[in-house]
């Protein structure tokens, strides 16, 4: 659509209007131009082209008024008319916009609908998987040789990656961190530390790195969805323990601030450049995305750990030195205590 003219455009200049009408002839126009700019070097003044007319007596003030009140007139129908095709315009780009956020608000429902069913339908062959697993570790199916148990350990692991990703894909159709549904109840880190130190060093990454963890003996309860949280913080342990280096540490920790309750992760690991850090919880991206990285992954994990995070309130922030190592931390509110 062509866009609207200015509406001084659109209608004549004064001079112009007048030679058009048949009230001035074209040299008395230019005499008049001629006489505006002579007063305008000569004495500094600035006198109006209808003024210049006046003076010199080119026209009548009375038709002279007329042709104004008629220029202001066409003006302002022009104006009327730009104005009009403008509200028109936001009209139209309006409902553009808001036709195209109705499709990628369909689009994301229908990606959300899609991650969740197919978690769901992969949940049923794991299920079945999980029985004959358990069934051949028992030997109730017949005696395992070495190799045999070996092959069913490599299984064991294989199915527990997969189930860890299925549960990711369905935290993962939750858009966003309003939408995650919270289970919220008293935390107790004193028992939820060791818990999670012990899956960290079963991790086949944990034998090159040392663990350690931190915590006041009489640390408040916090208000959290304990179990989310703990697969948030279990997810920074991972992540922390993936990108370190041999003979590394991992450190995590709890500290009373004032009603809130800091946890932090820090590592020893290969760190993160600053510009880069918004990048890390981006899903399904990783920083190193070539085929031969060392760290393996879906790269989906600390995008739900901060969508976990962000959902109770919080923010997890990042500290990072390349070569150096990282620490992510944040905060959760105490348990209130009623008063009687």
């Amino acid at each position: 659509m062509t866009g609207p003219l200015a509406p001084e455009i659109l209608v004549p200049r004064l001079g112009d209007s007048l030679v058009e009408k048949g009230l001035l002839a074209q040299a008395d126009l230019e005499r008049a131009l001629a006489y505006q700019k002579r007063m305008r070097d000569a004495e500094g003044k600035r006198i109006l082209l209808g003024e210049a007319l006046i003076q010199l007596g080119l026209i009548q003030r009375a038709k002279l008024d007329a042709a104004i009140t008629e220029q202001i007139a066409q003006l302002q129908e022009a104006l009327r008319q730009s104005n009009l095709f403008l509200e028109e315009r936001v009209r139209e780009r309006t409902a553009e916009l808001q036709e195209a956020l109705d499709k990628l608000t369909e689009l994301n429902r229908l990606k959300n609908d899609f991650i969740s069913n197919v978690s769901h339908e992969l949940r049923t062959p794991l299920a079945h998987m999980v029985g004959y697993i358990d069934l051949l570790s028992a030997e109730a199916l017949g005696s395992l040789n070495d190799e045999q148990r070996n092959a069913l350990l490599v299984l064991e692991k294989s199915y527990h990656r997969l189930s860890s990703l299925i549960d990711n894909l369905l935290f993962l159709s939750f858009d966003t961190a309003e939408s995650l549904p919270l289970d919220s109840g008293p935390v107790q880190l004193q028992q939820l530390f060791p818990q999670l130190m012990t899956q960290a060093r079963a991790k086949p990454a944990a034998a090159q790195v040392a663990f350690s963890h931190e915590l006041p003996a009489d640390l408040p309860a916090i208000q959290a969805d304990a179990n989310k949280i703990e697969w948030a913080i279990g997810q920074l342990l991972d992540n922390a323990t993936k990108f370190n280096q041999e003979g590394g540490k991992v450190h995590l920790s709890a500290s009373l601030d004032g009603r809130r309750v800091q946890i932090a992760v820090a590592d020893t690991g290969v760190g993160i450049p600053q510009e880069r850090i918004a990048e890390i919880f981006e899903p399904f991206h990783q920083l190193d995305g070539s085929s031969t990285r060392k760290a393996g992954g879906a790269g989906i994990g600390l995008t739900l750990a901060w969508r976990i995070v962000e959902a109770h309130g919080s923010k997890l922030v990042v500290e990072s030195l390349p070569g150096k190592g990282s620490r992510f931390s944040f905060s959760l509110p105490v348990v209130q205590v009623q008063s009687e």
